[in-house]
């Protein structure tokens, strides 16, 4: 039998995981319309265009660190 405790925790990991796939859905519907932060590299080649994004990607983790941090706190 499945204690409270151990169904509350599921409950909330759905939850994180329910919001994390909302926010990932927008990041994708909207990617090619978000501006481009200070610190993303753009190369492009005759063939090729390599877009890194470094500025992004240090400004989600930093919001996830916090999020996760405040709702996983005990």
């Amino acid at each position: 039998m499945v204690g409270v405790t151990s169904t509350a925790s599921i409950g909330r990991l759905l939850i994180i995981a329910g919001i994390a796939l909302i926010v990932l859905g927008l990041v994708v519907a909207l990617g090619g319309r978000l501006p481009r932060l200070p610190g993303d590299m753009v190369i492009e080649r005759p063939n090729v265009t390599v877009h890194i994004p470094l500025g992004t990607m240090i400004l989600v983790s930093i919001v996830l660190t916090v999020i996760l941090n405040a709702l996983l706190r005990r």
